[in-house]
């Protein structure tokens, strides 16, 4: 685990970064470019090691109903590719170059299927060509589908 003297070296080392002192020795640190009203990128980094990046719902992280992600454990690499990704998620949408289509089937006990899918801004659930459900998180999507008796393809 990366002691708070060597992630802090590693988040100043952003330089579109502000740091922001808050209660109890912690720091914030804020991204001003920030295209949304979200401009936190690392929360209450604490002395002894726990805080938080923010990573709204990219899929390369398991990040808490808030957006964000844990990083007491995380290693170097882990902290800085995590805060490139913030940056990259609160920077206009325009500026992304590559785009990832994510497409899951879904079925159930009586063979219906079902697909997932996110378009970059909603999950939805469509039978065919026809759109059944659209939900803000996988999570919400997910819940949805067990709900109605589906079940992920392998």
């Amino acid at each position: 685990m990366l002691s708070f003297e060597e992630k802090k070296a590693i988040i100043d080392s952003f330089d579109e970064l502000v740091e922001k002192p808050i209660s109890m020795n912690r720091l914030n640190y804020h991204y001003p470019g920030s295209q949304y009203e979200k401009k936190i990128v690392v929360e209450k980094l604490h002395p002894n090691g726990n805080g938080f990046v923010y990573v709204g719902d990219l899929l390369a992280y398991k990040a808490d109903d808030r957006g964000l992600v844990n990083i007491r454990d995380f290693s170097e690499q882990e902290l800085r590719d995590a805060i490139e990704d913030s940056i990259t998620y609160l920077t206009e949408v325009d500026d992304v170059v590559e785009e990832v289509t994510i497409e899951e089937s879904f079925r159930n006990r009586s063979g219906d299927q079902l697909l997932l899918s996110f378009d970059g801004a909603f999950w939805n659930v469509s039978h065919g060509f026809n759109l059944e459900e659209s939900f803000g998180t996988r999570e919400d999507a997910e819940e949805y589908l067990a709900a109605e008796g589906f079940k992920k393809e392998k």
